[in-house]
């Protein structure tokens, strides 16, 4: 993943196939447990897809305060850059 959009592009597509979210639903400040109804099993899943697309050790501490599309994509932006 280079930039910002093949993060978000990617993230749209684990959520629409992982988990049933109709890709309307998805935007930048969309709320993962709110909007979504995503809960805290499916966030360990989100981590681990995340994990085996970048290659990098994702530790969860870092998405606990992860709360929209665009805090995913900030995370993994800042691991792709670490």
């Amino acid at each position: 993943m280079k930039d910002r959009e093949d993060i978000y592009n990617a993230l749209s597509e684990i959520l629409v196939s992982l988990f049933e979210i109709d890709e309307s639903d998805i935007s930048m400040d969309a709320h993962l447990y709110e909007d979504m109804d995503l809960d805290s099993i499916d966030a360990v899943d989100l981590v681990v897809k995340l994990r085996e697309i970048t290659g990098k050790k994702i530790d969860p501490e870092d998405f606990k305060q992860v709360r929209t599309v665009k805090d995913v994509v900030d995370a993994v932006e800042k691991l792709a850059v670490s």
